[in-house]
């Protein structure tokens, strides 16, 4: 597969295709909790977002939120139902760890959902540590919460 990779913004029309396409996905596997954790998927203060290709079209995505002075917060992951299973987010990923790197961060996080366990599988097979929940996630029995160092 010829994959092409953009370094964009939240402003990215593909990129918002894409989102609300995670979004529905979402709403679905959240159910009665989707309001709770769409309160914190907001496109604001996403200034760095890739967007992957294929033959042209968009196929995934992901963000770098920053959280603090050296890290960042990976957000908005997703690859296209008709292309998961082909390590596409492990390209996705790669890229999001790359660009943190060279903008001088040490170290990555991310929230997650228990009614999604092939995305915690994921994480954890990409060297990413569970830690305890963070911010707005303390307390929730839904959220499970990653860290990679960079």
């Amino acid at each position: 597969m010829d994959l092409k990779t953009k370094r964009t913004n939240s402003t990215d029309k593909d990129f918002i295709e894409l989102v609300k396409e995670l979004d529905a996905f979402l709403t679905i596997k959240n159910g009665e909790s989707d309001a709770f954790f769409s309160q914190f998927n907001g496109l604001e203060q996403l200034e760095c977002v890739i967007v992957i290709y294929s033959e042209e079209k968009p196929i995934g995505c992901g963000a770098l939120k920053q959280y603090n002075e050296d890290t960042v917060e990976i957000k908005r992951m997703y690859v296209s139902r008709e292309h998961q299973g082909k390590s596409l987010g492990i390209h996705i990923l790669n890229a999001l760890e790359t660009w943190a790197s060279e903008l001088g961060n040490t170290r990555c996080i991310l929230e997650t959902g228990t009614m999604l366990p092939e995305a915690i599988r994921f994480y954890e097979k990409n060297n990413y540590q569970r830690i305890p929940n963070y911010d707005q996630y303390v307390g929730v029995a839904q959220s499970v919460c990653f860290e990679k160092l960079l």
